[in-house]
């Protein structure tokens, strides 16, 4: 498996993946805001996770493995390699917000937290505002 950045081409893929994960994708258009790390294996896309830059803080999002790659481990190290980039854009914060793996998150270290406490520009994300039910877990992280 390796690990790469994505570029603007790949958002395609990123959507396809993101839809087959049953995960919301309409909304990723490859803009600046939007960072991207991508698994792949033999030049096929097998896992995703991205951040949303919103200053000091970001929104990780996206976090998707393909159904027959599940369970080897594919997560953790595209979430260990966006906090490395987090960290190398001065990120102080990782936020996110969950349907179904806020144990996933708790085990590296991420907490639940008060939706409405997160910084003003994540809450304006549509994510935060659109995407995500009030009922999704709210969780974050210092870096």
């Amino acid at each position: 498996m390796q690990l790469r950045d994505a570029g603007d081409r790949d958002f395609a893929l990123i959507r396809k993946l993101l839809e087959s994960c049953e995960l919301p994708h309409a909304d990723l258009t490859g803009d600046r805001n939007h960072h991207f790390v991508l698994a792949c294996e033999a030049d096929v896309l097998i896992g995703a996770v991205g951040m949303e830059l919103c200053g000091e803080a970001a929104l990780l999002r996206s976090l998707a493995v393909a159904p027959d790659h599940r369970c080897r481990g594919v997560a953790v190290k595209l979430v260990n390699a966006i906090e490395s980039y987090a960290k190398s854009r001065q990120i102080k914060a990782l936020y996110l917000l969950t349907l179904t793996a806020p144990d996933f998150f708790a085990a590296r270290g991420y907490q639940r937290a008060d939706r409405k406490q997160a910084p003003a520009a994540l809450q304006d994300t549509t994510e935060f505002k659109n995407i995500c039910p009030a009922a999704a877990v709210c969780m974050t992280k210092k870096l």
